[in-house]
């Protein structure tokens, strides 16, 4: 027999409107009364149709999430997270468009006119031009960015993003007050530029060293049609040099961690011979022994829904551009005694 709302609202003691609130609007209905509602509603099997609920709201109960790169990746997964922990819980379903060449970000855009079936659009370290955000405003749904390049300027509804200024000042200032002088820095080139994040870590950390009078050697890091980084070419860079750095930082863990062991298997000592540092605290880096630039993708993106059920609900939003602080994590690599501090 099929459970109806009717019995639902009956056994958890509350109204048909609070049983429809508690999958629909949750901020509407206290935690323990929706929690209450919720666990009966497992027990008897209901489900509250979506597009029932859609209809009536006037809604798609649906959030288009644009992103640059492979999902698998530590950032992207920890956006997910984020993003899924809060919209989920309020009802909404996340659709993500990964963009990862010019051919698949020229048919998103496209597309976009026949995909106007979401609530609200977050993009995701993604620098898309003026353009696309002309189409993109055309949706006339609010505009979220996460790690996104000058998003008020641009025209976003609402933003959250890291201080990568201050991040790689902090990572560049560290390197030079170990006395460094001969410093490399490791960067990707893609053929599709997708995340200003990482032309904003690049300038601030060329510009600080430059104030020192130190001119860093730039890298470039290859990335495959897998969205693999080439490290043993990396290695190969370094080794060519006429000389050898003796600090390199790199644009993100993903290259660092990696990088630290081909290093070693070349019989370089990390940091004996060369001290190296990478960018966001991800997976592994504390293991490791890992010094890098912290960020919290996660807390940003909880952050970014929040945001985005409230202007959806065209609510208010107090901060609509919000700017996380940067920190720097010092570790000693593998917990060696005899090696300084990186």
């Amino acid at each position: 027999m099929t459970t109806s709302i009717q019995d639902v609202a009956q056994k958890a003691g509350v109204s048909i409107s609070t049983v429809s609130r508690s999958f629909t609007r949750p901020d509407l209905v206290s935690t323990k009364t929706r929690e209450r509602v919720l666990a009966i509603a497992d027990e008897l099997n209901f489900s509250l149709s979506r597009s029932a609920a859609a209809l009536k709201s006037g809604r798609s109960l649906r959030i288009a999430v644009l992103m640059s790169g492979h999902i698998r990746l530590w950032f992207t997964a920890s956006v997910i997270e984020g993003l899924n922990e809060v919209l989920h819980a309020a009802g909404y379903d996340i659709s993500v468009f990964q963009i990862s060449s010019i051919e698949e970000r020229r048919e998103f855009f496209e597309m976009l006119p026949v995909r106007r079936n979401a609530d609200a659009v977050i993009v995701v370290s993604f620098d898309i031009d003026n353009n696309e955000i002309t189409q993109l405003a055309s949706a006339d749904v609010p505009i979220i960015g996460i790690n996104s390049v000058d998003p008020e300027v641009r025209g976003f509804t609402a933003a959250v993003n890291i201080n990568d200024i201050q991040g790689s000042t902090l990572a560049a200032r560290h390197l030079i007050n170990l006395g460094h002088r001969d410093i490399a820095y490791i960067s990707t080139d893609r053929d599709v530029s997708l995340s200003f994040s990482v032309q904003n870590r690049f300038g601030a950390f060329t510009e600080c060293c430059r104030n020192e009078g130190i001119e860093p050697q730039v890298i470039v890091c290859k990335v495959d049609d897998a969205g693999r980084y080439q490290i043993s070419d990396v290695v190969t860079q370094l080794m060519s040099l006429p000389k050898l750095p003796t600090a390199i930082a790199c644009q993100e863990d993903g290259i660092a961690l990696p990088l630290m062991f081909q290093l070693e298997r070349n019989g370089l000592s990390v940091p004996g011979d060369v001290s190296l540092i990478g960018y966001d605290d991800s997976f592994y880096t504390d293991d490791i022994g890992l010094t890098t630039i912290r960020q919290n993708p996660v807390g940003m993106a909880r952050k970014a829904a929040h945001m985005t059920l409230d202007l959806i609900e065209e609510k208010p939003v107090d901060e609509p551009y919000v700017v996380a602080p940067a920190h720097l994590v010092v570790r000693l690599y593998r917990q060696d005694p005899l090696a300084r501090t990186r």
